[in-house]
C-alpha cells in the first residue's frame, strides 16, 4: 500500500459559514499566510442577518487541510462542505 506521503493537496474548494462581523479581507490574509498557500479566492455567496455563506478557494504546493480548518475555526466560522479538491501524486 502506498503512503499518504506520496500525494499532496494542492486546491480545495470550501463551501463555509461565517459570522457578518468577520472581514473577507482579514480572512482571506490569515488563510493566505498558511505554509503552502499560494492563492485564496472568497466569493460571498449568500447574506443573512448575523452570518454570510462563502465560497473559499485556496491553491498552493502543499496544502494542510488541518491548518486550514483550524484557521478558519479560529476566525469563528464553520466548514458546511468541500466542494472540490485537487490531490496530486509525487514521482
Amino acid at each position: 500500500m502506498k503512503s499518504l506521503n506520496e500525494v499532496r493537496l494542492e486546491k480545495v474548494v470550501l463551501d463555509v459559514l461565517k459570522p457578518r462581523d468577520v472581514s473577507i479581507v482579514e480572512l482571506g490574509k490569515s488563510l493566505g499566510v498558511l505554509d503552502g498557500v499560494r492563492e485564496v479566492s472568497i466569493i460571498v455567496t449568500e447574506v443573512d442577518v448575523k452570518t454570510e455563506t462563502i465560497k473559499i478557494v485556496i491553491t498552493g504546493e502543499k496544502l494542510c487541510y488541518e491548518d486550514i480548518n483550524e484557521e478558519l475555526n479560529n476566525n469563528g466560522c464553520a466548514i458546511r462542505s468541500v466542494d472540490e479538491l485537487v490531490v496530486r501524486k509525487l514521482s
